[in-house]
């Protein structure tokens, strides 16, 4: 009888697979095997792109005249530490009774190419080669997968883009690394009092590199500006009083005037007293109460951008550990997928998102967790959540939003004491969605004082909503302060004299923008260099990226691996070393376009075109090796 063989990227979803199967054979070296199934396994990469002293030894010497090196034909080779199990997996394709293959590497674009190396450097093509693209690894999905597995050709245009993507990173980090290391290194090494220096750069590196020196140096030539506000305490006594701020208008006196920093700030302190003896024992009347009702609905999803950068503020640990965490959730069946880049959910997989919370209410252990799901069954939130912003089509593309399975919990009680304080927060923002919105009252005040304008507002939460899942502590607490001030501004009323009780003078100061955490940068990465603190906006004007959800932990980390950025330990701020602005200087001196987070972003979109069939392969490389060949012109006509 012939046999099916099964691939997986790593041996612990091979065991997950197995189980699925009911696959009971003898473990042997590298695979297992029964009647119908062999199930074997890749250790991450197994094959990997060869150095140029492959093609030619003399290529071992840096040198212009061998540059810029763009084979025709590119080589891999096995890598050989892990050589041993590429020879069994290359066995077991060939076999006389194995007549197909279910590809089970991780469902992306870097699992994808994975598998397709090894197919290609066994030389051995099945007559069936099927996909298996799950979202985790529950018993329930994986045999979803399996069953309605893909003939593995829908998936070229991927692997297409995979090859494309690492050629990519290849051209332009050895030839572009070389080319400034033998025009610069020597003058480098020169400044750093080093013997050698050799200057690396990478399409997605050496972008992140400048986001994050140009940040640095933002901060360095940043200078101070004080300015001085107005702030007038107006009621009839000073339990009973409230602050508003003075704010220019066409109507005042010192409209346009030169003494004025901003539009409710002098530049002088003095000026801003004779502002105010200008104001004194005139008339303040009330013409503007504004009462208003606002509704907030919970945040979207995590994605794994989000999650990183959620982690590195709570916890202080960077995104590659978040990203491994995370991983290990998802082999533990506890999460879904977590390399993804969406934040609502599939129609198809809201329709039965209830399957989800009756597994976390019936084993997932956590007190508090539990209290939030036992409201929702005594207040009867709907689950139904098909027509919200929570689900989405269009916004998903290989996979859906990070959320818990509601299984695996027979894993839980050994994961380690910040794999399950992660593992809640996704638990939490996962039911948020099905929370109401918050509520709130709010109230805008203008006062009138001889055509000067002050304004006070406040807001108070009045129904928590989802606040009660995510932000428990700061609704229980509201600020009994934010309550009383909506309380004095409530009895306000448009028209009414008040009385001024003083004017106070408020120094306050420009501030430079803040660098960024392991977090942040990653958030900034994923809008093409703009780290946007708004969550609603953010999501809104998301576009191509720099580099993708599964490599930008790893650019961080490179990055600090060879010492051009340092990462505080406690608090994760990120700064440039010494050699990486010097660095910096060099790329921004010959080849300032590719520290332009726009055109990183506008490579990383063509690769996504040529997955999504929207231009072929060949146009993507005739542009890549176009561009390396121009710039190298430039480059060296400058030398």
């Amino acid at each position: 009888m012939p046999k099916k063989i099964l691939i997986t990227e790593k041996p612990s979803v091979a065991m997950e697979f197995a189980k699925v199967l009911n696959i009971n054979g003898t473990r042997k070296d590298g695979y297992l095997e029964t009647g119908e199934w062999i199930i074997t396994w890749c250790v991450g990469h197994l094959v990997t792109m060869s150095y140029p002293e492959k093609y030619d030894e003399k290529l071992k010497i840096w040198r212009l005249d061998t540059l810029p090196f763009i084979p025709k034909e590119f080589k891999y080779e096995v890598i050989e530490s892990v050589e041993k199990q590429f020879n069994i997996i290359k066995s077991l394709l060939s076999r006389d009774d194995v007549d197909s293959i279910y590809v089970c590497t991780d469902s992306g674009r870097e699992g994808e190419y994975i598998y397709r190396l090894v197919e290609q450097e066994s030389g051995v093509k099945l007559p069936i080669r099927r996909r298996v693209w799950i979202d985790s690894q529950t018993e329930e999905e994986i045999k979803r997968g399996i069953k309605e597995a893909k003939d593995l050709s829908e998936y070229d245009s991927l692997s297409d883009a995979a090859y494309l993507r690492a050629k990519e990173d290849y051209l332009i980090g050895i030839n572009f690394s070389r080319l400034l290391s033998i025009i610069y290194g020597r003058r480098i090494a020169k400044e750093l009092n080093e013997d050698k220096v050799s200057i690396s750069v990478g399409r997605v590196m050496t972008c992140v590199l400048g986001m994050v020196v140009s940040r640095e140096r933002e901060i360095r030539n940043f200078v101070k500006v004080p300015y001085f506000k107005i702030i007038g305490n107006f009621g009839d006594d000073e339990k009973s009083s409230f602050n508003a701020e003075w704010k220019v208008t066409e109507n005042s006196t010192v409209y346009n005037s030169p003494k004025l920093y901003n539009e409710n700030g002098f530049k002088g302190e003095n000026d801003a007293k004779d502002f105010i003896i200008s104001l004194k024992d005139k008339d303040a009347v009330i013409t503007e109460v504004k009462k208003s009702k606002s509704k907030e609905n919970a945040p979207l999803l995590f994605n794994l951008a989000e999650i990183q950068n959620e982690c590195t503020k709570r916890f202080k640990i960077k995104p590659d550990e978040t990203l491994e965490i995370i991983q290990n959730l998802y082999e533990k069946k506890l999460v879904t997928y977590p390399r993804t880049d969406a934040r609502v959910l599939s129609t198809s997989v809201a329709k039965v998102i209830k399957n989800n919370l009756n597994g976390i209410a019936k084993g997932y252990k956590d007190e508090e967790v539990q209290s939030y799901i036992k409201k929702m069954a005594e207040e009867k939130y709907s689950t139904d959540i098909t027509k919200t912003k929570y689900v989405n089509d269009s916004k998903i593309t290989d996979h859906y939003a990070l959320t818990p399975t509601g299984q695996g919990y027979e894993n839980y009680d050994s994961l380690p004491e910040l794999q399950k304080k992660v593992y809640k927060l996704i638990v939490k923002r996962f039911l948020a969605i099905f929370y109401p919105p918050a509520e709130f009252n709010k109230i805008l005040v203008n006062i009138n004082i001889d055509n000067e304008q002050f304004t006070t507002s406040g807001k108070v939460c009045t129904k928590a909503g989802y606040l009660e899942v995510l932000k428990s502590k700061e609704v229980n607490n509201d600020g009994d302060e934010n309550r009383n001030n909506l309380d004095i501004l409530n009895t306000l009323k448009k028209g009414q004299k008040i009385n001024t009780l003083n004017y106070e003078i408020k120094e306050a100061q420009t501030n430079p923008p803040t660098r960024y955490n392991s977090g942040s940068i990653i958030l900034a990465m994923e809008n093409a260099g703009k780290l946007i603190e708004d969550e609603e906006l953010r999501e809104q004007i998301k576009g191509a990226g720099i580099g993708t959800s599964a490599t930008r932990a790893e650019i961080i980390k490179k990055l600090e691996k060879i010492r051009y950025i340092s990462i505080n330990s406690k608090t994760q701020i990120i700064t440039p070393t010494t050699k990486g602005e010097a660095i910096y200087d060099i790329v921004e001196k010959s080849m300032p376009d590719i520290l332009n987070p726009k055109l990183t972003a506008s490579w990383e979109k063509g690769l996504d075109m040529v997955a999504r069939k929207e231009i072929n392969a060949q146009e993507f490389m005739d542009k890549l090796e176009s561009y390396i060949k121009s710039k190298f012109n430039k480059l060296v006509v400058k030398m």
